[in-house]
């Protein structure tokens, strides 16, 4: 583009990024790739504060890293412009206004839940979190399962968890595993990773430009990844010994910690480990109100991880952490919220300057490969969990299918599938729109 800027706009000060970060915490709806494209607008596009180059570096980088890519992301290009206070700062607000309207809605749903207006809205909702998480299955898979060997690892990820009842964890290990001996053998079935592919695109001159040097705190040295792994153990050992009055929340510490580690393919992929921790293991909340907690939080800002705010709250007040209902769910939200994020931090400030000296030569894409074509498979077990439940609120394990069939759900989740897929409908539009949906038929029947 021959009309590109070429002066180099001015470097943000540290107030100037903490506005945009506030900000973008309070508007980044829109799942992970909404918030990606917000951010390559804002960032790339508009202020030109890091290249384009520069930023899908970065995300592929954030793509094979366990943990929400779209908050890694942020944290990443706030330490490359400021630092460990940058990346902090970033961090911290892309999920804070998300745990506050979570936590605040939590204790809401607790207290009026079971009020009819509650009951209609997500009579709607729950039919279009259907969709939702098939879509999301649907387009993961069409773009990681490239070949056979890839839709054989997804159909045994399938079975295993659906038919066998396999723990997520092992899953993501023999996929991995898979990946790492499949890349050896056959190289060219495990080539590319899902990750995202360099660009020509250019915006002008940028802060953070394609041969910008990298700064000195983001240079490598062993001394400063030490001290960084060093610091990182000591905040989780100092935080798990503050929490060793109460085995409820010292459960949900070493829980969370795991699961931070697990979101290998995003949000969707470790729901699954979070309902099986927080439903059947630990019993923190009913499968009907994990139901909700993800209706709810596929309608606020924020990553769709911050379900585990949801599932913290309720597992608070469940297991009565603290005597006052309100303080002990925003106790177990908090604890839910912060072990689950701070392995991120980690990830990028310890291994973050080992990608920067090594531009353009992202590696272990083979592994990566096998697990993020494992997550498809697990993505159609939660889609099918929840088409079970929805479809058939009264059923069990002994009865499957026991009566009623909820008709109204069946054709709601179909057509916000089809809007979401024929017609690329923000997800967010259909969820409302399902919502007054599922209100009005219920406020009908109940006239009836």
């Amino acid at each position: 583009m021959s009309d590109t800027p070429q002066t180099t706009p001015q470097a943000p000060t540290l107030g100037e990024a903490f506005f945009y970060w506030l900000k973008l915490g309070f508007i980044s709806f829109g799942g992970p790739m909404g918030q990606i494209a917000m951010m390559h607008t804002d960032l790339v596009e508009k202020k030109r504060w890091i290249s384009e180059h520069r930023f899908l570096h970065a995300l592929n980088f954030c793509m094979i890293l366990p943990g929400p890519e779209a908050i890694q992301l942020a944290i990443y290009i706030s330490w490359l412009m400021h630092g460990v206070v940058g990346a902090v700062m970033a961090g911290v607000l892309f999920f804070m206004p998300a745990f506050l309207l979570l936590s605040v809605l939590a204790g809401v749903y607790l207290a009026w839940g079971d009020v009819p207006l509650m009951q209609g809205l997500f009579y709607g909702i729950k039919p279009a979190v259907v969709a939702t998480v098939l879509f999301a299955a649907w387009r993961i898979g069409s773009k990681a399962l490239k070949n056979s060997v890839l839709w054989g690892i997804a159909a045994a990820a399938f079975i295993a968890i659906f038919v066998f009842d396999v723990g997520f964890p092992w899953i993501v290990l023999a996929a991995a595993l898979l990946g790492i001996i499949g890349g050896k053998v056959m190289p060219d079935k495990f080539k590319g990773g899902g990750g995202h592919g360099a660009s020509n695109k250019q915006y002008g001159a940028a802060v953070i430009d394609d041969h910008t040097p990298t700064p000195a705190h983001a240079k490598f040295s062993w001394a400063k990844l030490g001290i960084t792994v060093a610091a990182f153990i000591g905040i989780w050992a100092v935080a798990m010994f503050a929490l060793g009055g109460s085995q409820a929340l010292s459960e949900m510490g070493n829980f969370f910690t795991k699961a931070a580690f697990l979101t290998i393919g995003g949000a969707y992929a470790v729901l699954p480990y979070v309902y099986q921790g927080g439903v059947e293991q630990f019993g923190w909340l009913t499968g009907a109100q994990m139901m909700d907690g993800l209706a709810l939080g596929e309608t606020t800002p924020g990553p769709l991880i911050m379900v585990v705010t949801w599932v913290g709250y309720l597992g608070g007040v469940a297991k009565t952490v603290v005597a006052n209902p309100i303080a002990a769910g925003f106790a177990g939200a908090a604890v839910a919220t912060f072990f689950t994020f701070l392995p991120s931090f980690l990830f990028i400030l310890a291994v973050g300057p080992v990608v920067e000296s090594s531009r353009n030569d992202l590696k272990f894409t083979a592994p990566l490969t096998g697990v993020t074509a494992a997550v498809v498979g697990v993505i159609m077990n939660l889609a099918v969990f929840f088409a079970w439940h929805t479809f058939w609120p009264k059923a069990t394990d002994a009865t499957p299918f026991a009566a009623p069939l909820e008709w109204f759900a069946v054709v709601v989740a179909i057509g916000a599938f089809v809007a979401l897929w024929k017609y690329k409908v923000d997800v967010m539009k259909v969820i409302g729109v399902c919502a007054v949906l599922g209100l009005s038929y219920t406020l009908a029947m109940g006239a009836m």
